[in-house]
């Protein structure tokens, strides 16, 4: 028998239904949740819009002028460093005629320089704040002022280094929400790492998919068996208690592995990868740490790198992924940086072409009528902390909208 799809208010009413369950009773989401068109949009006004959504490292924004191209819930984005050396997050909607001043079908990079920007259209231009610098033949129209013409910005702010949006424009500030998330990473100094690895990836699957799938370590011991398993076992990993706004997860080492960390710790020697961040304790450097900053921002640190996901939901089955990792500036400067930048790269590669393929899966699995209502295994904690997060967010976006 076909299963009858679930409508909007029925998959709102299942997912708080699961955010209600303990822990030892945790089952998955009615597939609805992500496959169906309806369902994200709602989720898209509401907890995505609503939330933080990470753009952009400072380091990828340098220069003057230095800009970010992205697209996010059919806003078309630019992240720009300005003259006065300030980061913007503004749109690229022309205030003239409303053409996306940098679309894609005019030629221009994902990343550039531009000091001023340029509507192809009828040649205005802005400068990097949004300010309106020229506007050809607008003599004529009367109580035309310059002034009142800006691309419009968007709420944003920069925290540790990375800089967020905030598309509703009412979220409460960063520091409020990732105070304690702040404090935990705060050794790695992120403000001033660099990033020196960018891997592209189009999605066809539902942007909660890689989030789920990221955080947590259940799956190590499947499609991760040969990568991450055998120094990361899947038994051993565990979750913080429940933060809010964040997930914390623990991957420690094996005990071999781990006796090797402390010791080149204790001697100083390398033991491969890249420089060490300095300053670290050892409970830090002998496991990886997994943070979800809710919704969406995937970070994760190591006894010698950050690594950063970029996760810009784009439709129900699609979303776009860049990762990224990110070393100190001693770690650049090490004579042997180029081979270890090569030899990291592929290793980024291939674990995350694993994650991609079960994704791909998932998102196709789901799609059959025949997708049961799943359990979820103790280590899939951070997921039952997710669907109690989208809970939250959600009813707090039904109230707001009643209002």
């Amino acid at each position: 028998m076909t299963r009858k799809p679930r409508s909007v208010d029925d998959v709102r009413a299942a997912i708080f239904a699961a955010a209600d369950l303990p822990l030892e009773r945790a089952v998955t989401l009615p597939p609805e949740a992500y496959v169906d068109p309806g369902f994200f949009q709602l989720e898209a006004d509401t907890v995505l819009a609503g939330g933080w959504i990470c753009l952009a490292h400072v380091s990828q924004l340098k220069a003057k002028g230095d800009y970010i191209r992205l697209d996010l819930l059919d806003e078309p984005i630019v992240v720009i460093r300005g003259r006065d050396d300030e980061i913007r997050v503004l749109s690229r909607v022309c205030p003239h005629r409303g053409a996306d001043i940098l679309h894609p079908v005019f030629g221009g990079p994902n990343e550039g320089n531009e000091k001023i920007l340029v509507c192809p259209y009828h040649r205005w231009s802005f400068e990097a704040d949004g300010a309106l610098k020229g506007c050809p033949e607008m003599d004529r129209a009367e109580g035309f002022e310059k002034s009142d013409w800006r691309l419009a910005p968007f709420r944003h702010e920069v925290w540790e280094g990375f800089v967020f949006v905030n598309l509703s424009g009412d979220a409460a500030p960063l520091a409020e929400l990732y105070a304690p998330f702040r404090e935990m990473i705060a050794p790695w100094r992120t403000a001033e790492m660099e990033v020196v690895i960018e891997l592209k990836w189009d999605c066809a699957f539902n942007w909660k998919i890689m989030v789920e799938n990221w955080i947590e370590s259940y799956h190590h011991l499947g499609i991760h068996h040969t990568t991450l398993n055998p120094s990361m076992p899947a038994a051993t990993t565990w979750t913080d208690e429940e933060q809010g706004h964040f997930i914390r997860c623990h991957l420690p080492f094996t005990p071999k592995v781990g006796a090797e960390v402390a010791e080149a710790a204790r001697t100083g020697d390398a033991m491969g990868g890249f420089a060490p961040v300095p300053g670290l304790p050892l409970d830090r450097q002998t496991e990886w740490g997994l943070y979800l900053g809710l919704p969406c921002f995937m970070f994760l640190t190591a006894r010698d790198r950050v690594i950063w996901y970029r996760l810009l939901p784009q439709a129900a089955d699609r979303c776009a992924l860049l990762t990224t990792t990110l070393v100190t500036k001693a770690a650049k400067d090490a004579p042997d940086y180029a081979d270890v930048l090569a030899a990291e790269t592929k290793m980024l590669s291939d674990f995350h072409m694993e994650d991609m393929q079960v994704n791909a899966a998932m998102q196709a699995g789901l799609k059959s009528s025949k997708v049961v209502k799943g359990r979820l295994s103790h280590l899939e904690q951070p997921i039952w902390h997710v669907q109690r997060y989208l809970a939250r967010a959600l009813s707090e976006g039904i109230a707001e909208a009643a209002q």
